[in-house]
């Protein structure tokens, strides 16, 4: 029933200075370089909640707060500029903070907030790896606390299929599931009982703490599926109504489907993980409405359901921090966005939407895909939380998408009743949840879709909630809809 929003806390909004430099870190902060800080903070978050309850979200996933690096080491660095981990996801301290981000106290607020505002908050955990700069590198609690050593260790291959193969071998698998994530982040040894108990209590201190909603757990494949078994099942003893939302950055459907909770693969184990990803979908979908390539892709994307235990729990997207934005693709307009985001927001699953696709920025690859919000800095030329800081194009994507939400909010159809596919072709796609019809046409001309009245919700005089189509006409037995070029309608 959620509509997730996605933000970088670093590069949402900055409204507490007095973090931009702190004194344990200093001389981290510049916003002329994409993997530095940038100021943006916890208090930036609490003091935009009105504005996400005000586009319609319910739910907020933010990226790892954990402290990370506390120093600028020069000897590495990535298109020249030192690495920082205003990303989250190389913990120092996995009990800490990101000073730059703030305090556990205002976290707390923030989550306490969100709720009462109707928004869920969800945080990002990592149990795979820990950032290169831990101390546990150097002097690690245990002799296998890691799978090898910072001197001598695999590097991760990232070849998830092997984990689904019922014919490969622990050799086969290993570097996948002891490979260090890049070469280069420590891979933390599950096997070790030592470790899995650190990562356990950790997560239930966090709940615990901080009251969160849900988890999203990094890397999911590449950590010992025994180890997520136990993980979720103390997650379940303590919180019940907690969800988890597991990473499987793949887009073969069935590999996707191995990982899904709900039922036992071949070696025995259900993770009982609530919700996975939808990567499948997101990559035919992006090639569809970005790139123009046939729409029809999306809906066979979506023929391959019966492979999931459960597709309506699956996160759907078409943006997120790991891949160049939707705008970046070749191709992408404006209006396909929009219509992106009809077919996001009237889907089956749980859609999400990253922070600032809904006034279609644009950014290339990390870490040009993690712009700064227009409008969280005071120094900023454009306030886009505003209707008056948007430009008309914005404006124009972002009234589409709160409508969307509310539409989605108000129809239980469009959120859980099945679908039912009437008309499949190459550009034009009409499926129906329950009494409500959504009508899509990816095409670049206007076109002129009939359909058997008796396809129709009965008994009503159907109208397009978003207003961009006309009612249909009246023909020969036939309802016959006129819809413009790169454009959704609902009825």
């Amino acid at each position: 029933d959620d509509v997730f929003y996605l933000l970088m806390p670093d590069r949402f909004a900055n409204a507490d200075t007095t973090n931009d430099n702190p004194t344990r870190s200093p001389g981290m902060l510049d916003r002329t370089k994409g993997r530095y800080y940038h100021g943006g903070d916890i208090a930036g978050i609490r003091q935009r909640l009105g504005y996400l309850r005000e586009l319609g979200i319910t739910a907020l996933w933010l990226n790892p707060l954990y402290d990370n690096v506390d120093h600028l080491n020069e000897r590495e660095t990535y298109d020249n500029q030192a690495i920082t981990d205003y990303h989250g996801y190389g913990a120092v301290d996995f009990y800490g903070v990101e000073e730059h981000l703030g305090t556990l106290d205002e976290v707390r607020s923030m989550v306490d907030e969100a709720q009462a505002m109707g928004i869920k908050v969800v945080f990002d955990m990592v149990a795979n790896h820990s950032g290169p700069y831990h101390p546990w590198v150097k002097n690690p609690p245990t002799p296998t606390w890691y799978n090898g050593s910072e001197a001598q260790h695999l590097s991760n291959t990232w070849q998830t299929w092997t984990l689904a193969d019922p014919y490969a071998t622990p050799v086969t698998q290993r570097a996948t599931l002891e490979g260090w994530f890049g070469g280069f982040l420590p891979d933390l040894n599950q096997n070790d009982p030592e470790v899995a108990r650190y990562i356990i209590q950790n997560t239930l201190w966090w709940v615990g703490v901080t009251g969160i909603d849900g988890i999203r757990q990094d890397t999911w494949p590449y950590v010992p599926r025994h180890f997520w078994r136990d993980w979720m099942a103390a997650i379940k003893r303590e919180h019940p109504t907690l969800r988890v939302v597991g990473e499987v950055y793949d887009g073969d459907p069935a590999l996707v489907a191995f990982f899904q909770g709900g039922r036992a693969q071949y070696d025995g184990i259900d993770t009982r993980v609530d919700a996975l990803f939808d990567f499948p979908l997101f990559y035919s979908a992006r090639r569809a409405f970005a790139e123009g390539g046939q729409l029809r892709e999306v809906a066979m994307a979506l023929a391959r359901d019966h492979l999931y235990p459960d597709p309506s729990n699956l996160i759907t997207f078409i943006g997120l921090h790991d891949v160049a934005r939707f705008m970046n693709e070749r191709g992408a307009t404006a209006d396909g966005l929009r219509l992106a985001f009809t077919f996001l927001l009237t889907g089956r699953g749980i859609p999400l939407v990253y922070y600032g696709d809904e006034i279609a920025m644009a950014g290339g690859n990390d870490p040009d895909n993690r712009r700064d919000f227009p409008g969280g800095w005071a120094s900023d030329a454009r306030n886009a939380f505003t209707e008056s800081g948007r430009t008309q194009e914005q404006q124009a994507t972002w009234s589409h998408v709160q409508r969307l939400t509310k539409l989605r909010a108000e129809r239980a159809d469009l959120r859980r009743a099945p679908i039912e596919n009437l008309l499949v072709g190459e550009q034009q796609w009409v499926f129906r949840r329950g009494r409500t019809l959504v009508v899509l046409n990816n095409d670049t001309t206007t076109v002129t879709i009939a359909l058997p009245e008796d396809q129709w919700p009965m008994g009503v005089t159907p109208t397009d909630a978003l207003g961009a189509c006309s009612a249909p006409a009246r023909r020969a037995g036939e309802l016959v809809v006129t819809v413009p070029a790169r454009t959704g309608c609902v009825f």
